[in-house]
């Protein structure tokens, strides 16, 4: 059942704005508090689903209240309520973060429309926050070692700013578990994550691909088309295996980061873009660059904050907590129950040469879950683990 918070120091306001609203709906269930920090304190011991506050009020005003109320429970809509005299403000707390305001005397219909609006709202971003933990959840860096723990406090100092990041690292590691962790955490968790497979693009697709076309501008440009630097405006850009990236489409890059403006083949017209930019490579770029491969200048460009995901041979540590987490997510998978494993069967896989890193690791675990016995042994290692 819904909750709602009245804040209001006139008690016939009160009196008039909670009759309207329980009787809109007998499920509503309506508090009240006379000013400011009294309605605080009420928030800081309840659970609400919306707040109603006025903005002149003793002791603290309506936008303080909005401050601080932000600050305890964001995800709480909060609709202001004005006087004549109050507009402005009024319209300066959406500014603020307010989810919309009402004029005294309250028209009726008004007030129940943004009521039920505020709720609903309430409601999404409850459901938002499930999806983004079940979505984190999918993305989760499994390990206590030291190099990831390394990699994690990396994560958290640098998710909320604009840094780019170049991820490196062996196939198989987990890098674009890093740069969704980095978008994750950002404050741009909310616009897209655009994905690249630099490697997997035709070199002469590659700048169409990223910067898109105009209609006509070579063969098979049957209309116009936006490139993955426009999708990605206001998010990220995962650009992987971008040591595979021919140089002319590294100069297009190189442009876009210099200028946050990319053109589309076939056009001259700029176009904005505000995208923050993770790179990640198998290669080692300083020989590509020896070798003429790369763009030192993209390099440095890029390298703004560097991050090496370690081979999983050296974190050989991790993998009984990998091993548990790739078993729950398989038994979830598969709807069956989750098989555990023996002592001396994490051992051998401690000892394996893991040369396709997690990946392969994820591989091995499911072939076992699938082939072993309800308790995977070691005698079911040396019989499916095997390459």
């Amino acid at each position: 059942m819904p909750k709602i918070l009245i804040i209001e120091d006139e008690a016939a306001i009160r009196r008039v704005l909670k009759k309207i609203i329980s009787e809109e709906n007998e499920t509503y269930i309506v508090e009240e508090a006379e000013d400011g920090l009294e309605g605080l304190e009420m928030l800081k011991n309840n659970d609400f689903d919306l707040i109603l506050c006025d903005i002149k009020m003793p002791k603290m005003d309506g936008v303080e209240v909005l401050g601080k109320a932000k600050m305890l429970k964001p995800e709480v809509p909060i609709v202001m309520i004005s006087g004549h005299g109050d507009l402005d403000t009024a319209v300066n707390t959406m500014r603020l973060g307010a989810f919309d305001y009402i004029s005294k005397p309250p028209d009726l219909n008004r007030l129940l429309n943004t009521v039920r609006n505020a709720l609903e709202q309430k409601v999404l971003v409850v459901e938002n926050k499930l999806l983004k933990k079940k979505i984190s959840k999918n993305y989760e860096m499994i390990g206590e070692s030291e190099a990831i723990t390394h990699i994690k406090e990396i994560i958290e100092k640098v998710a909320n700013t604009d840094a780019r990041v170049l991820i490196t690292g062996p196939n198989g590691t987990g890098k674009e578990l890093v740069a969704h962790w980095l978008h994750e955490k950002s404050s741009r968790s909310q616009a897209p994550l655009i994905e690249v497979n630099c490697a997997a693009i035709p070199s002469e697709l590659i700048e169409s691909e990223l910067f898109g076309h105009v209609k006509g501008s070579f063969t098979g440009a049957v209309k116009d088309r936006a490139g993955k630097f426009e999708s990605a405006n206001g998010g990220t850009i995962f650009l992987d295996e971008i040591g595979d990236m021919s140089l002319s489409a590294q100069a297009k890059v190189l442009r876009a980061l210099q200028e946050n403006k990319v053109a589309r083949v076939g056009s001259e017209k700029d176009i904005s873009v505000n995208v923050r930019v993770v790179a990640a490579t198998n290669k080692d770029l300083q020989k590509e660059i020896a070798e003429g491969n790369f763009r030192e200048d993209l390099y440095h460009r890029l390298a703004v904050i560097l991050i090496k995901v370690p081979a999983l041979n050296d974190r050989r540590e991790d993998i009984p907590l990998l091993v548990d987490f790739f078993a729950d997510k398989i038994s979830e998978e598969q709807g069956t129950v989750k098989k555990q494993f023996s002592k001396e069967a994490i051992q051998l896989l401690k000892e394996y040469n893991w040369t396709g890193n997690i990946r392969e690791l994820r591989n091995v675990v499911e072939r076992l879950i699938i082939l072993g016995e309800k308790e995977v042994s070691a005698k079911d290692i040396q019989l499916f683990a095997q390459k």
